[in-house]
């Protein structure tokens, strides 16, 4: 099947796109998109491998969001046995989100952190043993960008070794142009979505980014891009999100896409 675009992050596993799934893939395949479903924790990890092996237009990360590591632990048994399914790409959702901290004290914040590092070790741990690329989430705290400069140095302290072995995907990428640069040098592509219909907060980062570290998703359900902002996201979007990309950078539309999908078949070893 030859694919036009592609969604790399997103969720038919999850919510609302649970409820109509198999019409969400197949306009997905009738618009020539393919997908990389992500899981968010053990379950939905176990969904993702499923709808892979189901449809040749998805593959599928599996990892433990940073959300829920407070109550949740990945376990790396239960996760070996989705690894070695030759449809799992990448691991992830993992990383940083220090937007959502719970703590009612600065201590017991810290101890949130403290935990969502330790998940976060454990999964690039895992994506080292197994050659996979990372899904990353990182969210930085109000007007900071304290979670992806955190990443960063934990990154370039890995040492040449570590760098050189472990890629991966800034996703929902909302930095500014100073931590952008550092993740594409450190060999980390960023993904772009719907927000860049209506908001120009990020333009900068778009026009500047070297055009092998740009990726294309969609976030679905969540982030709807215009004309469907209020509604369901779906994957079946994602060429908006890249007619945006195209359109801050003054490129064509649909050389961006192809650019966006040899990135991820560069990234993720994808093969159509």
């Amino acid at each position: 099947m030859k694919f036009k675009y592609i969604d790399v992050h997103c969720h038919p596993n999850l919510g609302e796109l649970k409820v109509d799934q198999e019409a969400v893939i197949e306009k997905m395949r009738e618009e020539g998109i393919a997908g990389i479903v992500v899981g968010v924790d053990l379950e939905s990890s176990q969904e993702a491998v499923r709808l892979a092996e189901k449809h040749d237009n998805l593959w599928a990360c599996i990892g433990l969001h940073p959300n829920y590591t407070q109550e949740k632990s990945f376990d790396e048994i239960e996760f070996e046995t989705l690894v070695a399914h030759p449809r799992v790409v990448g691991i992830g959702e993992c990383g940083l989100d220090y937007f959502r901290l719970s703590g009612q004290t600065e201590e017991e914040n810290e101890k949130i952190k403290n935990k969502q590092w330790e998940e976060l070790e454990k999964q690039v741990a895992f994506a080292l043993k197994h050659s996979k690329p990372l899904m990353v989430h990182c969210r930085p705290s109000k007007n900071s960008m304290d979670a992806y400069e955190d990443f960063a140095t934990y990154l370039e302290n890995m040492g040449d070794a570590g760098r050189q072995s472990l890629k991966g995907n800034m996703h929902f990428f909302v930095g500014n142009l100073v931590v952008a640069k550092w993740f594409w040098a450190l060999g980390f592509t960023t993904s772009f979505t719907g927000v860049l219909t209506f908001t120009d907060e990020y333009n900068e980062v778009v026009r500047e980014a070297p055009l092998d570290m740009i990726l294309t998703e969609t976030d679905a359900p969540y982030a709807s891009p215009v004309p469907h902002r209020g509604k369901r996201n779906e994957p079946a979007f994602v060429p908006l999100v890249a007619k945006a990309v195209a359109r801050i950078r003054g490129e064509d539309e649909e050389k961006l896409g192809e650019a966006a999908l040899a990135n991820a078949r560069r990234i993720f070893k994808i093969e159509a």
